[in-house]
């Protein structure tokens, strides 16, 4: 698992799963902090994730952080143990509601169309908007959702001189897309967490996350400039990896959005 860097006025930094080194207005942020070594994770009885690939990176590694934006907090594939030691150790971490209540310490709650400033250490402010996220198929509704597959958030950061980046979280919903893009269209960087995820005892199987045809179209709605695609490598229920999210853009005429050969 090779990680990738994008350049320009935002750095963009893919490190396996759904972690992302995201380097905007003198600011460092961290999606999603996966650091765990490969393993199996016991979620209930029937219902277990298994983590194939090792993080490319260690947490000692990164340098400091400013902020944390956390999708949610829990699955292993999106917190892991190592990832839990590191919010302790972070700043600020932003979420959902209940992972804020759950984490404690630093855990800010930000909710959907909220918006919180962090100021720029050399003037200036960032301001994070959290987005809505659906982790299952739409069809069922929301509250149909959070009570099997708990909260989600995404985030746009933006800043009066920065281009718009949005981070889609675990987010299956193509109608959630369209509401973010009515709002912040159009996006220069859109970090997507795609990689179909399914379990079969969820949902009868069905999609927990964007595949890589959604990804596309989720690029396209958003009139995205550059599409960052992550969270489809390294866990064995992540259906779909690097090589269907490379014919799903070209196939969309969308091949030059994706960033060198990718994000895993």
């Amino acid at each position: 698992m090779k990680t990738n860097t994008t350049g320009g006025p935002v750095s963009v930094r893919a490190l396996g799963g759904p972690t992302v080194l995201i380097e905007y207005g003198g600011l460092r942020f961290l999606t999603d902090p996966t650091f765990d070594g490969p393993g199996t994770y016991r979620l209930m009885p029937g219902l277990t994730l298994t983590k194939t690939d090792p993080a490319p990176i260690a947490p000692a590694s990164l340098g400091p952080i400013d902020a944390v934006l956390l999708s949610h907090h829990q699955h292993p594939d999106n917190l892991d143990g190592a990832g839990r030691v590191f919010l302790s150790e972070a700043p600020v971490t932003l979420t959902t509601l209940s992972g804020a209540a759950h984490l404690a310490g630093t855990a800010r709650a930000v909710t959907p169309w909220e918006s919180i400033e962090l100021d720029r250490p050399d003037g200036g402010t960032v301001t994070v908007t959290g987005t809505p996220a659906l982790h299952g198929p739409e069809e069922l509704g929301t509250e149909n959702i959070e009570t099997v597959a708990g909260e989600v958030i995404g985030f746009v950061l933006t800043a009066d001189d920065l281009p718009t980046v949005y981070v889609s979280g675990d987010n299956a919903s193509l109608l959630l897309v369209e509401r973010i893009a009515e709002r912040f269209a159009p996006v220069d960087t859109a970090v997507l967490f795609a990689g179909a995820a399914r379990v079969p005892v969820v949902f009868n199987g069905a999609l927990l996350t964007l595949d890589s045809v959604q990804a596309a179209e989720a690029a396209r709605i958003l009139r995205a400039r550059r599409a960052v695609i992550v969270h489809c490598e390294g866990w064995a229920h992540f259906t779909e990896g690097r090589a269907e999210v490379v014919k799903a853009f070209a196939e969309a005429e969308l091949t030059g959005l994706l960033q060198d050969d990718g994000a895993g």
